[in-house]
């Protein structure tokens, strides 16, 4: 990752990806051994070109990148998200060297890809954010560069929130399975750190957080700790609190 001046970041990718898009032209006529020798020489390329960007030589990371996009267009397409990652790349070598329009296009191109293949909510659709911030930035365009990293950010967030999410699922489920072995104090462990995730995420009202609290009073029942089960039941059937906003009073003004 590089650091760019003080605020921004922008980061390279060095592998190619696995999802593929139809063959086009000649492509079919290879067999697959020669394909695969030629996307791995297409990463290798990727990878020099990167080597050359980290040494400040961006001549050579454009050459190594354009050697690279060569390839991954005929064997992969243009539309594959390894082929991103070299626009991508080679957008931001473009940018070192003051080539804005190509650096531009060629990031823009790397957006789309993702956009559309990935989504917004992505880590590599919230690195193109990313780098459009930094290219805004290098420009002086301060609100676009603002408005792109604030794009970054919310993709990071709502990353950073389904990773919770996922992880509580997955704690439950393995108490589930835990509990289905008999082994049950290894299954309490697992639904609190379930519990935790969700209160934090959620909040204690919150219907997902009560079904911890279930799970939780359930088996403390079938533990035979009944004063535990009967506080995490009493949890689970609480009533969300209620907020009375205030309302603010206009007084009239005297004539």
């Amino acid at each position: 990752m590089q650091r760019i001046g003080t605020l921004l970041l922008l980061s390279l990718l060095t592998t190619g990806c696995a999802i593929q898009s139809p063959l086009r032209g000649d492509q079919e006529s290879l067999s697959s051994v020669k394909k695969q020798t030629l996307i791995q020489e297409a990463d290798q390329l990727n990878n020099l070109g990167t080597q050359a960007y980290k040494k400040g030589d961006y001549p050579r990371a454009i050459e190594n990148y354009l050697k690279s996009i060569q390839i991954k267009e005929r064997i992969l397409g243009e539309t594959h998200l390894s082929t991103a990652t070299s626009y991508n790349n080679l957008g931001l070598a473009y940018k070192r060297v003051g080539e804005q329009q190509k650096a531009l296009a060629y990031i823009n191109q790397a957006l789309k890809i993702r956009e559309s293949i990935l989504g917004r909510v992505d880590s590599q659709t919230a690195e193109s954010y990313n780098n459009l911030g930094t290219f805004y930035a290098s420009l002086g365009d301060n609100q676009k560069a603002i408005d792109f990293t604030q794009k970054t950010i919310k993709i990071k967030d709502q990353i950073i929130h389904k990773e919770q999410i996922d992880t509580a699922i997955s704690h439950n489920n393995l108490a589930i399975l835990y509990e289905k072995e008999g082994k049950n104090k290894e299954a309490l462990k697992e639904y609190f750190k379930a519990l935790k995730i969700n209160e934090n995420v959620f909040g204690k009202d919150h219907p997902v957080t009560h079904n911890s609290y279930k799970n939780i009073a359930l088996l403390y029942y079938t533990m035979g700790n009944y004063p535990e089960a009967q506080r995490y039941a009493k949890l689970a059937q609480k009533e969300p609190e209620k907020i009375e906003l205030e309302p603010i009073e206009v007084t009239p003004q005297s004539p």
